[in-house]
Parts: structure tokens; C-alpha cells; sequence
């Protein structure tokens, strides 16, 4: 039963909107409705992970702390170095660093080639980065064998790198993956001084690696005659230098890419990231014809310089028939290796697929994974003619 203050609540509820039971009603409905149109919104803004790589290695960090303060992960990875931390590590931008670090980043985080930003930082010879890594937690020496920042820097040839980390505890004998110490790296690369450097840090010259490889077999293989001497020292060298140059094996060394054809592939990544996928199918159509041109880097014999950055082609030795080619920066851990062949069919002949595939996925509309095979077919390319044996960290 209902008494008259009852039935008069109804009546201006129901009535001309003059009543105030409905208008708390109507406002959340409106907040809810408001906040459902700008959630979906705000999820979209967030980057994907060629996007991130892009705006990081820029160094925009407007953005970035956007992306962070909207919800972003602070170990999001990019599609090629790893997570903002290790990009700002790779570029030397220690205020992207501080920033990544600051909303909770890991220091020591591993990316898939099992790499830290301190690696990358050294790699890099970016000295300033590497010290302010080191002093904020970044681990110079791992459990196992694992790349270290020390391998990187040795290979990159980064002599104060090198020195700085000696004088903080880096471990001079430290394991590479494939069992291989700096030493050996200064030696394949031919950086005296660094080898000297090592020496003088107590760096062992009887290590032999998963190949049965050491330094002065590198040093030699590489006709690095001088560092060889210093690690064998003189009579020892006498011997090892009157052997025939095939005794060592044969050198084998990354090709590098034609600048024109480097300048096209980066700008298809950015006309990828920003969604123009018929640009950037012109354009990695366009980096494929540079990096093919006679005389170019992928023609020219294996006696070319190292490329510092490289795209990746990686093949296990127990399947000689399957290799895998991945756009990714030519670091150790990344797939440089002393004992390269070719696979299955070449590399010729697997860029020939992509490229096939490339061009049936764009007759048929599939953008996307048109791109993707682009993408392969330029990794294919790149690699030169050399397939890793097997990727470090992919035994």
C-alpha cells in the first residue's frame, strides 16, 4: 500500500524532469558512457612495437612518458633492440633511461638474443651511458656462459669501454655462449691495443672455445699477425706463422649495406609504423632493388668490412635445411659467428622465396604479410651469402 508521500515521489520522478531522484542517475549513466567512448581511445594510442622502437631510438620523450603515464608496460619491447631502457642504452640517451627506470624498468632485463641494455650501451662505445647503467645496478659479469658488456665492447673495438669496465670488476675471462672470451674478440677484430689492454687484466690465452678454437687461431685466421705475437709471444709465433694460411680456416665476415638501400628500409619502417602499408611496400621493393645492384654489398666477395648493425639469418647445425632470416642489429649475441656457411639452397635462394611469397601475399591484397615477407627477403639479402652454422643462442 502506498501512502501519499510515496505517490507523490513517483509522480515528479515520472514527471517533467523536475525531480531529483533520477538526476544522479542520469549523470553516472553519462560519466559511464563518456568513460567507455574514451577508454577504447586511449587502449589504441598505446604503440605497437615497431612504433615504440621508432619513436625511442628518436629519442622522443614526450611521447614516450605519454605512452608510460597512459598505461604502457615500462619493459615493453620493441621489434628490434628490446625494451625502451636498452634502445636509450643503444642511442646513449641516458634522460630515456632515467625515464624507463623510473616508472619500474628492469636494468637487467634480457631481450631475445639474451642481451641487457648495458650490452648495448657498450657495444655502442656510448661510455657515459655505460657508466651511469653501472652505477645504477646494471650487472657486469653473468652467471654462465653468457655475452657480457665486455665481449661487446672488445668486439666493437671501444677502448675506454673496455678500460672502464676492467677497472669495475668485469670479469676478464668471462664465457661467451660458444665459450669464447674478449680476448678473442679484440683478436678476430684486430684491436691491439684493447688485446694488450686484456693481456695486461689477466686475460688467459689458453681458453679454447665450443670450436676448438683461441685467440691466437683467430688472431691468425684474421691475419691479425701482430696481436697473435702478443698472445703467443715470440717463439710460439715463430712456429705458428710458418704454418700455411689455411691452417687457421677460412676468415668470414658480415657484408655491409649500400647507404642508399639502408636510408630505403628505414624509411619503409616509418611509413610501416605510421599504417601506410602501399608506401612502405615501395619502398622495401625499392631497399631489394639498392641492396641487389652490382657492386653493391650483397655482390661484393666476403673480404668486405663488418657491418656494425645487420640483419640476422640464423640456421641450426642439427638441421642444416631450416634457416631463419630476422631483421636485427649485427651485435655478438645476434648471430656473428666464426664458422658460416651456406645452407640448404643459399641464401640467394632463400631471398628468391620471400620474394616470391612477398609478391603473392601483394596480388592478393595481404598487405601485411606482403610487408613481412619484404622484411625476410631484404634479412636474406643482407646476410650476404653467409648462413650462421648456428646462432649463440639458439643451440
Amino acid at each position: 500500500m502506498q501512502g501519499p508521500g510515496m505517490q507523490s515521489t513517483i509522480r515528479r520522478t515520472e514527471g517533467s524532469g523536475h525531480g531529483h531522484i533520477l538526476r544522479p542517475m542520469k549523470i553516472s549513466i553519462f560519466l559511464l558512457a563518456l568513460f567507455l567512448a574514451v577508454a577504447p581511445a586511449r587502449a589504441q594510442a598505446l604503440p605497437d612495437a615497431i612504433r615504440f622502437s621508432i619513436v625511442v631510438e628518436r629519442g622522443d620523450l614526450s611521447l614516450a612518458r605519454e605512452w608510460l603515464d597512459a598505461g604502457l608496460p615500462p619493459d615493453f619491447e620493441g621489434n628490434v633492440i628490446g625494451t625502451g631502457l636498452m634502445i636509450g642504452a643503444w642511442e646513449g640517451n641516458i634522460p630515456m633511461m632515467e625515464l624507463f627506470l623510473s616508472r619500474g624498468a628492469d636494468i637487467n632485463k634480457v631481450n631475445a638474443h639474451g642481451e641487457q641494455a648495458l650490452l648495448h650501451a657498450a657495444w655502442k662505445g656510448r661510455l657515459e651511458a655505460v657508466r651511469w647503467l653501472v652505477e645504477h645496478g646494471a650487472r657486469m659479469n653473468r652467471e654462465g656462459k653468457q655475452w657480457a658488456a665486455l665481449h661487446y665492447a672488445a668486439f666493437g673495438g671501444h677502448a675506454e669501454v673496455v678500460a672502464y669496465l676492467l677497472e669495475r670488476g668485469a670479469d676478464v675471462n668471462a664465457l661467451s655462449t660458444n665459450g669464447s672470451t674478449a680476448l678473442m674478440m679484440a683478436a678476430r677484430e684486430g684491436k691491439e691495443s684493447i688485446a694488450k689492454t686484456l693481456l695486461a687484466s689477466g686475460a688467459r690465452t689458453d681458453i679454447v672455445n665450443e670450436w676448438g678454437d683461441d685467440a691466437v687461431r683467430w688472431a691468425m685466421r684474421y691475419n691479425n699477425l701482430q696481436i697473435a705475437s702478443e698472445i703467443a709471444g715470440r717463439e710460439k709465433f715463430a712456429v705458428a706463422a710458418a704454418k700455411p694460411a689455411a691452417t687457421w680456416g677460412r676468415p668470414v665476415r658480415s657484408l655491409p649495406l649500400p647507404d642508399r638501400a639502408d636510408l630505403l628500409l628505414a624509411q619503409a619502417r616509418k611509413m610501416e609504423a605510421a599504417g601506410r602499408r602501399d608506401e612502405a611496400l615501395k619502398l622495401y621493393r625499392a631497399a631489394l632493388a639498392a641492396i641487389r645492384e652490382p657492386g653493391t654489398g650483397a655482390n661484393k666477395a666476403s673480404t668486405a668490412a663488418r657491418a656494425t648493425t645487420g640483419m640476422v639469418i640464423t640456421a641450426r647445425r642439427d638441421k642444416p635445411g631450416e634457416q631463419t632470416a630476422t631483421l636485427n642489429y649485427a651485435t655478438p649475441a645476434a648471430g656473428i659467428d666464426d664458422h658460416s656457411k651456406v645452407g640448404a639452397g643459399g641464401t640467394a635462394d632463400i631471398a628468391d622465396d620471400w620474394l616470391r611469397r612477398a609478391r603473392e601475399f601483394e596480388a592478393a591484397g595481404r598487405r601485411k604479410e606482403a610487408l613481412t615477407a619484404y622484411r625476410q627477403a631484404a634479412a636474406a639479402l643482407r646476410g650476404g651469402g653467409q648462413v650462421p652454422d648456428i646462432s649463440p643462442i639458439h643451440p
